[in-house]
């Protein structure tokens, strides 16, 4: 998802970590990558579940993933020498990907064995042919891996079309972030929301969407909570969201590139609500960017908007890697390393695998989250339906028309 100023929200989970295991050994052939169209080689039809000798794993981020997965990263490797010898992370853009792979597939020389990426990414990579149809390999490597999901993250995780793995996810929001010293009695609707803005022009503010989770969840749940004829069609079923949000522009702050900005704002009183999720509501508390003092309210008859992270592995690496990559991404699903995505609360609630309570998160985790959090999340989750993100094809069309209708004009 693009998300460009995630590091304000970061911070790994420090601690030690349980070990966990990776999926039982099933032995098979080995064979060679065989060659596919476009520089892109056809799957391997037989896999082994330990590569022949340890293997480097290069890792790309995309979207700011390792925050929730370095620790359970490190810890892979710390108990799996057999399998790696080395990982190393870099971090990059959604946009940047795809061309990125492409040019190393078309060269003959991938270097990238796992990438780690939102459903932009994800996407684009499939529309190119980029990554690896890993369905052939559920049985050897994620045994139950669509039951053992929660079911919102089962239906994000049916985005990947069997080529990414989920690993994380989040009901998001969209949600509104407040100064109770300004604000006595939050919006809790976008009718009130929009009254509010008329009566404290310029106080009420959101990031432009197609750089901002918050900005985003707020564009793309409004269709739901306005009642618009199709929420997933930005282009034909958006006609009560396009008003709205042109009446409100009359009223807004400006539309500042980054959420980072709209969470600065907030805490030096520029603004007294502003867009938000559950985790840039708890994440920036934590760090001290924004003042533990202020709240976050829910719109009603709230629909959730999901969000999600992946593990692709592009098409072309040796079979050696593509076994390490696998077998990191499935220890991952642990319910042990899941428990690490709690993290300091930035993906709230993080893990994917049903079950996995804060409980079995790190003391770090269950510190920040009871400290910083809202003791009415989880409820607020369990009592309102969810609904996936756009695909990406429609979050482009989304981001584009709100741009010309909407932040153009200020």
């Amino acid at each position: 998802m693009p998300e460009h100023d995630r590091s304000l929200t970061r911070r790994r989970v420090l601690g030690t970590l349980a070990a966990s295991a990776v999926a039982t050994p099933v032995l098979a052939a080995c064979s060679a990558p065989s060659s596919g169209t476009a520089g892109k080689p056809a799957a391997p039809t037989a896999l082994a579940t330990k590569p022949s000798k340890p293997v480097t794993l290069n890792i790309l981020d995309v979207a700011g993933n390792l925050a929730l997965t370095q620790p359970i990263i490190d810890a892979f490797k710390a108990k799996h020498p057999e399998i790696v010898s080395e990982i190393t992370t870099t971090t990059g853009t959604a946009p940047e990907l795809a061309p990125k792979v492409q040019a190393q597939q078309q060269a003959g020389n991938v270097q990238i064995q796992l990438v780690l990426t939102g459903t932009d990414g994800l996407a684009a990579g499939i529309q190119k042919g980029l990554w690896y149809d890993l369905k052939p390999y559920y049985g050897r490597f994620f045994p139950n891996l669509m039951s053992n999901y929660s079911k919102p993250a089962a239906s994000m995780a049916a985005l990947a079309q069997d080529q990414g793995i989920e690993l994380v996810t989040t009901p998001g929001g969209p949600l509104l972030e407040y100064n109770p010293a300004k604000v006595s009695s939050p919006p809790t609707t976008p009718d009130a929301l929009l009254e509010w803005a008329k009566a404290h022009k310029g106080k009420f503010q959101y990031a432009q969407p197609r750089n901002s989770g918050p900005g985003r969840t707020f564009l793309m749940g409004l269709p739901y909570l306005l009642g618009d004829k199709d929420p997933t069609d930005p282009t034909n079923g958006w006609a009560k969201t396009w008003a709205f949000l042109t009446e409100l522009n009359k009223y807004t702050a400006d539309y500042p590139a980054k959420t980072s900005a709209t969470m600065t704002n907030l805490a030096q009183g520029t603004v007294d609500i502003i867009a938000s999720t559950m985790g840039w509501y708890i994440n920036p508390r934590v760090l001290g960017t924004v003042p533990q003092s202020m709240k976050v309210a829910k719109y009603d008859n709230m629909t959730w908007v999901t969000d999600a992270q992946y593990g692709v592995i592009p098409k072309g690496v040796s079979n050696d890697e593509l076994i390490a990559a696998m077998q990191l991404l499935a220890f991952a699903l642990t319910p042990g390393q899941q428990a690490v995505t709690y993290d300091q609360g930035y993906f709230y609630p993080g893990p994917a695998v049903a079950g996995v309570s804060l409980g079995q998160a790190p003391a770090t985790s269950q510190s920040a989250i009871k400290k910083y959090g809202d003791t009415e999340f989880d409820s607020w989750i369990s009592a309102s339906p969810a609904k996936n993100s756009l695909p990406a094809t429609a979050q482009v069309t989304a981001f584009d028309l709100w741009d010309k209708k909407i932040g153009s004009t200020k």
